[in-house]
């Protein structure tokens, strides 16, 4: 026998995240990710599933991003009454972003004249299918299929999962490999155990350049802003950028690289995150993060660090005198908190803005980037007068070096290797890559493309 995938999403694209895994009894369906950026699709995201939903045995989740988890409710309402696995950190992490997306889901909804995607009540239907599994533990999950699920680095919980199938065929999929070494998370986990494998390629042309002098820019950049004698302001993603820099800006200010200052979280959603990155660290951490946690009880927090959940707490941080950071949501400025201190403090020379992630094309915080002298922030135009500064090379994701070393470390097993999770040209260029230095079969699948996976290889089949 052989399993049949169809690549629903995820395929030429960055994001949507949704493959349709077919084995000789039973059928997964791992990843129900939103389109998000300029993948975006209206049509698309409000389409049903190309599927039964309620045929699907199980779904298996890699890891909490929106982009892999944001239609999951939406298969529930569909129909979908089957198990859903994932470790324990995803579901936490899941149930908070979930639950955080359906208003923002019904702004748009109504902007765009359609029903809501999905609603409160579908997103407890689906976290009250769930069932969790610990890394490294062969599980069945559906008819004649199990699955093992490995470490990716690349935010809490996070998993590459192998489905064999009865007669001993496997297939592997990534989900998102890690920028490892992080200082807190377990480095990438090989997979040597899999006939094929579909891996994602979302820096596979481009290299992060200088990781190891990115702490000592950090540094140098915060004193160069606090010599401005200004407010600084760092739009930053919930989930694994915000904690990343809390841990690095503690670490300064304990080594006294930097001096000590007042810094607000105001985002309550990677506050929350922040909580479930504590709640784990004794499962999911490297060995020193958790002897650091040990001794400090948090890696994250420190004591001139202020976290201000609610609008009222928010609104003191208008009242503390400068110079001041305030890290708050959305990271490209296009939404979230971010945009009322954006709005506040950059027409002031003596304010810093950090971009420390990626910002997509059209965006505000494109724009700021790009050296934009003004921005068009919730309607209104913004004058630009503050300094912005990039502070490059602190991505989640492994670069096209590490993806390389990835996809060496499935061989000799893996037949093929399937790139996909990316722009089409970093797709191709990893293809590529991997076809020249490692001399095994890659292949780049387009959207809805059927494959056939046995252990002697893939064939397409339509």
């Amino acid at each position: 026998m052989a399993f049949r995938i169809t690549f629903h999403g995820g395929a030429g694209s960055v994001t949507g995240s949704n493959f349709l895994v077919e084995g000789s009894e039973g059928i997964l369906l791992v990843d129900a990710g939103l389109e998000q950026g300029r993948d975006f699709c209206v049509e698309c995201m409000y389409a049903p599933f190309p599927f039964d939903a309620s045929s699907i045995d199980a779904l298996v989740i890699t890891h909490a991003h929106l982009d892999h988890i944001g239609r999951a409710p939406k298969l529930v309402r569909e129909g979908f009454g089957g198990k859903v696995y994932m470790t324990e950190a995803t579901r936490d992490l899941m149930a908070l972003m979930l639950s955080d997306s359906v208003s923002l889901l019904a702004q748009e909804a109504k902007r765009y004249g359609r029903d809501p995607l999905y609603q409160e009540a579908d997103v407890e239907r689906l976290l009250e299918l769930v069932e969790t599994i610990p890394y490294h533990e062969e599980r069945t999950v559906a008819p004649g299929l199990s699955i093992y699920l490995r470490d990716t680095g690349h935010i809490l919980g996070a998993a590459s999962v192998r489905i064999k199938d009865a007669d001993g065929t496997t297939v592997a999929f990534t989900g998102d490999l890690g920028n490892s070494p992080n200082p807190y998370l377990r480095e990438t986990e090989m997979v040597p155990d899999a006939d094929a494998v579909i891996m994602e390629a979302v820096y596979g042309d481009r290299l992060h350049e200088h990781v190891d002098q990115r702490v000592p820019q950090l540094r140098d950049a915060l004193k160069r802003a606090l010599a401005r004698g200004g407010t600084i302001l760092m739009p930053a993603f919930s989930m694994e950028r915000t904690q990343l820099m809390l841990y690095e800006i503690s670490n300064l200010m304990e080594a006294g690289e930097i001096p000590k200052f007042p810094v607000f979280l105001d985002s309550p959603l990677a506050i929350g995150v922040t909580d479930i990155y504590e709640k784990h660290a004794g499962e999911y951490f490297n060995d020193e993060a958790k002897a650091e946690t040990r001794k400090e009880g948090s890696i994250f927090r420190f004591p001139f660090l202020t976290m201000t959940p609610s609008r009222e707490d928010s609104e003191t941080i208008a009242g503390e005198p400068n110079p001041k950071l305030i890290i708050a949501g959305a990271g490209m400025s296009h939404g979230g908190r971010i945009g009322k201190w954006e709005a506040k403090y950059l027409p002031d020379p003596k304010t810093t803005l950090f971009i420390v992630g990626y910002q997509a094309p059209g965006s505000p915080g494109r724009l700021l980037q790009d050296g934009s002298p003004k921005v068009k922030l919730d309607g209104r135009e913004v004058k630009v007068k503050a300094t912005v500064e990039s502070l490059t090379s602190w991505s989640a994701h492994a670069d096209r070096e590490g993806l390389l070393k990835f996809a060496e470390g499935t061989l000799p097993r893996a037949k093929a290797i399937f790139v996909s999770i990316g722009e089409p040209s970093a797709q191709r260029f990893l293809a590529q890559r991997i076809h020249d230095f490692l001399g095994a079969k890659a292949i780049v699948p387009s959207k809805d493309e059927v494959w056939e996976i046995t252990k002697e290889g893939a064939t397409k089949l339509s």
